[in-house]
Parts: C-alpha cells; structure tokens; sequence
C-alpha cells in the first residue's frame, strides 16, 4: 500500500507557484511558514520532479557517464538505504539528474540529509546511468514502461522504504499528474498575500475537477494563510 500523500505548496492568491512573486521580500513570512510547516508535518518523505529538484538542489549538475560505458548492471529496483530518517524521492523518468553523493545536502533539516530515491521508467535511463547511480549510493526504483505509473511508484516506496506520509511539493506538471491519478490525498497550501503574474505556472499542470474539503483554515498576522483540503468529508 502506497503511503498517505499531501501535497504541500507555497502559492499566490492566484494560485500560482512558481514566478518572481516568490523573490520579492514581501513573500518572506509565507516563506518562513511554509518551511516550517515542511518541518512539522509528520512525514517521512519529500517529493519533487526533475526541474523543481534541478533548481533547488542539483543546480543542473550532471555526471560524466564515460567511466560507466560498458556497464550492464540489472534492470531492477536499487535500493542503498532503507532505514533513513527521511528521503527526497525525484520523479525523473528519463534519467537526467545528477547527484554527487546519496544525501540531499541543504542547510534547512527539512531538506538536508535526506536519502535520495530516483523514480524511473523503465525505458528511460540508459545503463551507464543507472550504474552511475549505484556508484554514488543514489536509490532508484522503476515505475512505468515509457511513463510513470505513479500508483505502482507509490506502493513500491511504501514497500521497499517504509514510507507511510509523503510531501508532494511540485512543480505543477509532476502535482498535476498526480491529481489527474487520484492520488493527492490532502493540500497544504500556504498562501501568499499576492497576485502572481499571467505566466506563472498554476499549481497543477493540466488540472482537472476534483472536490476537497476545507478541513483547517490558519491565518497569520501578516497575512499569510495556511489552508489544509482533504478528499471525502470533514471528520
């Protein structure tokens, strides 16, 4: 069974994610609250797909894969670490991240140190690449033929890493396919006190209608709100 996910997003009034309203100082308190609540919430994983793991983490980093030329290690999931205080699961179907060691490293220990699971298609990284990753302690796991079965992606990361609540924190195309499944089962949206502009980026990619019920509603002195959807009705 796949764990519990909630999908935890800092956004505009607007509903957007991404864009320069997030730089501007006036965004600093919903910043603030928004990594505190990723600290508190009683989850055992984060997760992010390639371009939002690119920007916040590897900085577009990617290996040298000539030493690995050659190398057919098993097409089968890889697993480095099962007994991690946290891990940072990237949803990279085709391979393109690079990682210079297993650990997220980040000063904020919400981030910092978490064990990194690589969720692949099965016809998407080529083997030098998937030996690359066994050489620097990455854990990967395969979902999917040409794209991710993210229902079989989750079991596999209940399974093999104990993973019982998941932090779903975007970008909007990675949250969109996962509302698009079914499978969000409760947001988490800090929200800034300000319109985003037109081409921001929403915060789900290709939605679709999905009912939520507001379950908690928390709000700030500096007008930042913290609003907590779940699916089905309030208990």
């Amino acid at each position: 069974m796949g764990p519990y996910v909630i999908c935890h997003m800092l956004t505009s009034i607007d509903g957007k994610v991404t864009g320069r309203f997030l730089s501007r100082t006036e965004c600093g308190p919903a910043e603030a609250r928004y990594y505190q609540i990723n600290r508190d919430l009683p989850a055992q994983a984060y997760a992010c797909g390639r371009v939002t793991m690119e920007e916040s983490f590897t900085g577009g980093w990617y290996p040298d894969l000539a030493p690995f030329s050659g190398m057919s290690p098993q097409r089968t999931d890889y697993v480095a670490d099962r007994s991690a205080r946290r891990y940072a699961v990237a949803f990279d179907r085709r391979g393109r991240l690079g990682w210079k060691g297993p650990r997220i490293l980040d000063e904020d220990p919400g981030y910092g140190d978490a064990h990194i699971v690589q969720v692949l298609c099965e016809e998407g990284p080529t083997d030098a690449y998937l030996a690359y990753l066994r050489s620097v302690g990455v854990s990967y796991l395969f979902a999917g033929k040409e794209d991710l079965d993210l229902e079989l992606a989750l079991n596999k990361l209940g399974t093999l890493f104990s993973i019982r609540t998941l932090l779903l924190e975007g970008g909007s195309v990675i949250n969109g396919a996962f509302l698009r499944a079914g499978l969000v089962d409760e947001l988490s949206l800090v929200q800034t006190p300000a319109v985003a502009e037109a081409a921001d980026k929403p915060l789900f990619d290709q939605s679709r209608i999905m009912d939520f019920t507001l379950r908690a509603a928390e709000a700030s002195e500096d007008g930042v709100l913290w609003l907590r959807y779940g699916k089905g009705e309030k208990t």
